[in-house]
């Protein structure tokens, strides 16, 4: 068990690839802090009964589980989750960050309120309780205690390539991507490894928007989109395993892993003083036909 002893926390814990991910790290020996609030696709309403079923399920094979409903989205229910992890189990090792929710619309039709919901709860719910593991996690490195810490945050394909509909989401998981860059630059020093994934699998937010890719195989063949597919990867980089791996971006769907490679520089050209704007239009177009063509191509 590659996690055995590890004290985990996985957000948005309760359904889908958060459960999945609970109950693989207990498969692999972590006792987890199980945390979600229980609301619906599009965030409404809340309820205690996911997070308990998930645990309950972790106890019920033998492993240790408590369940939080903190909003991990606000300063204090972030900090209320890392001191939930080490007043129950003493101690903190992976956080996962992988709650979340879509309200999805048309860049013109986006209300100002589904805009921020969604931001808060995948971007702002990424970094508070980054922040307040980063906070304990830099506390034990200055007391001289050893810290082998993971990160583990939830990107998207749609962060990485955009999704029409989503502009909210695709800016959030976008963000999210840039967090992870930040976190692995500063908290290295403490002991701590930043990754993310950009995760396919059949979840709330996906199954009826992408209902025929997100559909269940009939024949019983390789189901691709199960959410247990992504898990795996999750654990591993969660464990002691993973220790020489941060600010990478692994694309994650049925059994294909990809390395996601992000902005890097690529064709330039130097004139040396101040360019006319005028005189740019065959320039840029040289730079553009040496470059490597985008994915997706917009406009063919």
């Amino acid at each position: 068990m590659i996690c055995e002893d590890r004290v985990v926390i996985v957000t948005g814990a309760g359904r889908g690839l958060g459960r999945a991910h609970a109950l693989e790290f207990a498969r692999q020996g972590a006792r987890v802090v199980v945390n979600d609030l229980g609301v619906g696709p599009s965030g409404e309403g809340g309820s205690d009964g996911p997070a308990q079923a998930v645990a309950e399920e972790i106890r019920a094979l033998g492993g240790e589980a408590v369940a939080d409903r903190s909003d991990i989205a606000t300063d204090e229910g972030a900090r209320r989750l890392v001191a939930t992890a080490l007043e129950r189990f003493g101690r903190l090792d992976t956080l996962v960050n992988n709650a979340g929710f879509v309200r999805d619309r048309m860049l013109v039709n986006l209300s100002e309120e589904e805009w921020d919901a969604v931001t808060r709860v995948h971007l702002k719910g990424h970094f508070l309780p980054l922040k307040h593991a980063g906070l304990h996690w830099r506390a034990e490195s200055k007391a001289g205690r050893p810290v082998d810490a993971r990160v583990v945050n939830t990107s998207s394909g749609a962060g990485l390539l955009g999704s029409v509909g989503q502009g909210n989401y695709s800016a959030a998981k976008a963000g999210i991507v840039g967090l992870t860059l930040v976190a692995a630059a500063e908290l290295g020093r403490y002991g701590v490894t930043v990754n993310a994934i950009a995760p396919a699998a059949r979840t709330r937010m996906t199954e009826e928007v992408f209902a025929r890719t997100m559909a269940a195989p009939e024949d019983g063949a390789f189901d691709a989109m199960a959410p247990e597919n992504v898990s795996p990867l999750v654990v591993w980089l969660g464990s002691a395993e993973s220790k020489d791996v941060t600010g990478r971006v692994f694309e994650v769907e049925g059994g294909r892993i990809c390395v996601m490679e992000g902005f890097r520089h690529g064709p330039a050209t130097d004139k040396g003083a101040r360019w006319d704007a005028a005189e740019l239009g065959p320039r840029i177009a040289a730079l553009l036909t040496a470059a490597t063509p985008p994915e997706p191509v917009y406009g063919a």
